[in-house]
């Protein structure tokens, strides 16, 4: 495996984390804060950094990346990048403990929302701007933005595709791989710019509305407020921000084709169906099960709230309208539940993705039809097409390897002194990259009081949780560093 290759192209990650930092330095500048030195300063060391390894290492290898450097680059640029992306956290002293810092950032990048801070509202526009795009540059992923620009430098950008992209197929929307990032960013500007409109026409002033924007669509979760979306108690502001994170959770291909007038494609797609079935089934009985404890027979608000916190949940945004940890225990199960799915591939959510799932469930269904009729042949079929063998193979595996992981976190969150549910359910909203969890981390809680060591156990289940298990997985292999 050549690093000349893969520090060049790290090294652009970094720049890139620079020059969209000076966004939030634009903004702290706008509303005079005194964090405006701390974010540039972290600006300009990234900038600086970046440019170094680019223009340096450019000059030395040019040849095309091959797959082995392009796992390696997804994986460790998940982990780098968050170390830069923590400095205006640091050098303001906002979050002056490394591991805090870091928790929070790669908790943006990764989209999963889990937040170590106690008092939000604390923090100058200028941070919580940077916080909020953390989200927005993970959600549709900072190697898929590079793949637009990586052609410029000469290196190929379809191995960072296969690497990066959710889910257990990578539509190419187009033939060029870096026409594909330009039209997928494209869109996912669009949408959050839509949003951006539709929540300060609710009352929203245009700063929280552009962080809840880059929030919602990148399935994130990130808010300005302690009281998350709560904060505003608004009907309308509820129905945007849902609509919006099933917009997010669903295959932005599906998108793609909508906007193109193919809107029957929705329903066509077996994926979007289950997710779509899922939620509203999961709605009625959360709603049934909590208007009379929760909400004193109030049915319109005890589903007013069950959509939002569900959908939530199901998109792996991590907002809240509700404390859902106090309600009973057979709808925090659901909520539970709904981690391991997740949303639809090719989405900005996380978990295992609906598609998986079903796969499972078809191929399980056809052992039922195999025992009673033992010399048929009954294949699965997904969106009308029979799915090969060696597909079902590897989305067993996956998930396999996804409880697998599941089981030794919690474990683990356990041995470092923290309770059965909380650790449970921490691990599961980190894997899925969820944020909110039940126990000590629910959705008006937060992980502050987690130990250093759990919270670096917690860090490393959203690396795992965003980059699909076995893209990171696959470098522990002994065949990935054999020559």
């Amino acid at each position: 495996m050549r690093i000349i290759p893969i520090l060049t192209v790290l090294g652009f990650l970094i720049l890139a984390i620079g020059l969209s930092m000076l966004s939030a330095v634009g903004v702290s500048a706008y509303y005079d804060e005194p964090d405006f030195k701390p974010i540039l300063f972290s600006a300009l060391i990234s900038i600086g950094v970046g440019t170094l390894l680019l223009v340096f290492l450019k000059r030395l290898e040019q040849d095309e990346l091959r797959a082995r450097e392009g796992f390696a680059i997804v994986t460790f640029g998940w982990i780098i990048v968050p170390l830069f992306g923590s400095l205006p956290f640091l050098l303001s002293g906002a979050i002056p403990d490394f591991t805090d810092a870091y928790f929070e950032t790669i908790s943006g990048f990764t989209t999963t929302g889990a937040s170590i801070l106690t008092d939000v509202e604390k923090l100058s526009h200028g941070l919580l701007f940077w916080r909020s795009m953390t989200h927005w540059l993970g959600g549709m992923g900072i190697i898929v933005l590079s793949l637009a620009v990586l052609p410029l430098l000469g290196i190929g950008g379809m191995q960072l595709f296969r690497a990066e992209v959710a889910g257990p197929t990578k539509d190419k929307l187009t033939p060029r791989v870096a026409e594909t990032a330009r039209l997928l960013w494209g869109l996912y500007v669009v949408i959050t710019v839509a949003e951006t409109i539709m929540l300060t026409a609710g009352g929203m002033s245009l700063f929280d509305a552009v962080c809840h924007s880059f929030a919602t669509i990148a399935s994130g979760g990130f808010s300005t407020k302690n009281a998350s979306i709560g904060y505003y108690n608004s009907a309308y502001i509820d129905a945007v921000v849902t609509f919006f994170m099933f917009v997010a959770g669903t295959n932005f291909a599906l998108h793609y084709s909508g906007l193109r007038g193919r809107l029957k494609d929705y329903f066509r797609d077996n994926e979007f169906v289950f997710f779509l079935v899922s939620f509203i089934v999961a709605v009625v009985i959360v709603s049934a099960v909590t208007a009379g404890s929760s909400y004193d027979g109030d049915v319109l608000r005890a589903v007013r709230y069950a959509t939002f916190n569900i959908m939530s949940v199901m998109s792996c945004t991590g907002f809240a309208t509700a404390d859902f940890a106090l309600w009973v225990p057979l709808a925090q199960v659901i909520l539970l539940f709904l981690m391991f799915p997740g949303a639809c591939a090719g989405s900005t959510g996380g978990a295992m993705k609906n598609a998986r799932v079903l796969l499972l469930l078809k191929a399980a269904v056809n052992e039922f039809s195999k025992l009673i009729h033992p010399q048929a042949v009954v294949p699965v079929r997904y969106n009308g097409k029979t799915v090969d063998q060696d597909v079902l193979f590897t989305v067993a595996g996956f998930i396999i390897l996804y409880l697998v992981t599941f089981a030794t976190g919690s474990i683990l969150m356990t041995a470092l002194g923290l309770d059965i549910v909380t650790s449970l359910s921490a691990v599961a909203s980190c894997m899925a990259n969820c944020g909110p969890g039940l126990g000590s981390v629910g959705p008006m809680a937060n992980y502050a009081h987690v130990p250093d060591l759990a919270k670096w156990v917690l860090d490393a289940c959203m690396l795992v949780g965003r980059l699909e298990i076995f893209t990171v997985f696959v470098l522990f292999s002994r065949s990935f560093w054999r020559s």
